[in-house]
């Protein structure tokens, strides 16, 4: 069969998702496919560990979809691909920065226009909001939407607000308080290896020109309609936040810490109160909303879903 040319497109601050995107790369690489790895390098750096004062202040911009200049993509890019995989962050329930730098482009036209693409994420557990938002970056660059990979925190949903930002803040990402460590488990990570040969094996039969998912029974996301309905509140929040602060002035001037500084107070409140406030009210009343979760949970698993047929004839 014919080689097939794959782009991929990443920016990972951490480090957790280019150990993703390895895992996934390596099989195609082993097929014999030729893929080049694209790293977007923002103009100036993000740091990590984020001091608080930066990582606050980069929200407006974040769930504004603001972009940083970022520096121009390599020599590589310059020619066609048969297959896009962009890897990406989330940050303030929105894609990261560099990420949302390269999918308002020219160059993402270029590159996306006609062509199927993978998105693939790695985060702490609320991703629905920057999938969405994905979903119109690529569709609006041209590109066909055809699977996503979701790779979420280890830990309970309520034990990753402490564990995440002492991750981000401190680089640490190690057990603490007797909570699980921060990130992605590491079998996760060694288990994307599937999707790299269910991707292999689409490119051999030309399945990536068609229109139905190449990863689907492989566990590529895994929804919790709980989780959704909170995170579609905070949405709506940071919307009026985010306008709010950025009409003090620009990232990095110092008149809009104030608001800033208010942000933070109310963000830390309602993780407090609010989210297991809403997490209990949601278990209490499971039999009423059963059938709109279930509903809920199917729609926002497309295209790649959370069914497992697959999985004993990709799994290493």
């Amino acid at each position: 069969m014919p080689l097939k040319n794959v782009l991929v497109v990443s920016y990972s601050q951490t480090g957790q998702l280019a150990d993703i995107v390895r895992e996934v790369v390596a099989p195609l690489r082993a097929a014999g496919h030729d893929v080049h790895v694209e790293t977007l390098v923002p103009e100036t750096p993000f740091p990590w560990p984020w001091p608080f004062v930066d990582f606050v202040d980069a929200f407006p911009e974040c769930f504004q979809l603001d972009p940083p200049p970022i520096r121009p993509l390599s020599p590589a890019c310059d020619r066609s691909y048969d297959l896009v995989v962009v890897a990406y962050q989330v940050w303030y329930l929105a894609p990261s920065l560099p990420v949302t730098a390269f999918l308002q482009s020219a160059d993402a036209r270029r590159l996306l226009d006609g062509k199927p693409v993978v998105t693939l994420v790695a985060c702490r557990n609320m991703w629905l909001n920057a999938q969405a938002t994905m979903r119109r970056l690529v569709a609006a660059a041209g590109g066909r939407l055809r699977d996503h990979l979701a790779f979420i925190d280890q830990g309970p949903a309520l034990a990753t607000f402490i564990t995440t930002p002492r991750w981000v803040l401190t680089g640490r990402r190690d057990r603490f308080l007797g909570m699980p460590p921060a990130g992605v488990a590491p079998e996760e990570i060694r288990g994307a290896s599937r999707f790299g040969r269910a991707l292999a094996e689409a490119l051999d039969c030309d399945a990536e020109r068609g229109d139905d998912p190449m990863l689907s029974g492989l566990r590529a996301v895994n929804v919790n309609p709980r989780l959704a309905i909170s995170e579609r509140a905070g949405a709506r929040a940071f919307a009026i936040w985010s306008r709010l602060i950025r009409a003090c002035g620009r990232r990095g001037q110092w008149r809009r810490r104030p608001l800033l500084a208010l942000f933070v107070i109310y963000l830390v409140t309602m993780i407090i109160t609010v989210v297991p406030l809403s997490l209990l009210l949601q278990t209490l009343l499971a039999p009423v909303l059963r059938p709109r979760l279930a509903a809920l949970r199917e729609q926002l698993e497309s295209p790649s879903g959370s069914q497992t047929h697959n999985l004993a004839r990709y799994e290493s």
